[in-house]
C-alpha cells in the first residue's frame, strides 16, 4: 500500500508516492502524453497538456492548471483537483500524486485501493509491459479491506 490519507487546503486528500526505477523523461512522458496515459490510467486524456488548456473526460470538462516539465502537472477535472510531481531519484525517479476531493466525497479505502490498481498498471507499462484494468483488480478486495484498516486506525 502506498496512499495516505490527507487534508490539503481543508480538503480531504489521497496522496501516493512510489520509487520507479526509470529516468524522470520516461516517467514524465508515461503521466503526461495521451497514448502513454491511454496504456495505464484511469481514463484516457486529450491534452497537449498546456497551462489553462481544457478538455474532456468521461463525461467532464477539465482544466490543466500547472505544467512545469518533467516535474509537474496539475489538473481539475470536475470539483476535484490532481496533481503529479516527478523528483530525479538516484537512479530513478520518485512519483508523488495527490488527488484532492471535493469535500463531498472524501478519500475512503475504496479510492485508494483502486489508484493503487492504477499505479501497478504504471508499473507494468513503464517495465515495458501491460497490464489490463481486469488483472489489475484481481484481488482488490483484500487491498480494500487493507486499506479500510489502515484508514481507521
Amino acid at each position: 500500500m502506498t496512499g495516505t490519507q490527507e487534508t490539503i487546503d481543508g480538503r480531504p486528500a489521497l496522496r501516493f508516492e512510489r520509487r520507479l526505477p526509470h529516468a524522470i523523461e520516461r516517467v514524465w512522458r508515461a503521466v503526461s502524453e495521451p497514448a502513454e496515459l491511454a496504456r495505464w490510467f484511469v481514463a484516457p486524456v486529450d491534452w497537449i497538456p498546456e497551462e489553462g488548456e481544457t478538455f474532456e473526460a468521461a463525461g467532464d470538462t477539465g482544466r490543466v492548471t500547472a505544467v512545469d516539465p518533467p516535474t509537474t502537472l496539475a489538473w481539475e477535472w470536475g470539483a476535484e483537483r490532481y496533481r503529479f510531481e516527478l523528483t530525479p531519484d538516484a537512479d530513478g525517479t520518485t512519483l508523488v500524486f495527490t488527488h484532492v476531493f471535493s469535500g463531498a466525497l472524501g478519500p475512503d479505502w475504496q479510492h485508494a485501493a483502486g489508484w493503487e490498481t492504477y499505479f501497478n498498471r504504471l508499473d507494468a507499462h513503464l517495465a515495458g509491459g501491460h497490464l489490463t484494468e481486469e488483472d489489475a483488480h484481481e484481488g482488490i478486495d483484500a487491498l480494500m479491506e487493507s486499506y479500510k484498516k489502515a484508514f481507521a486506525a
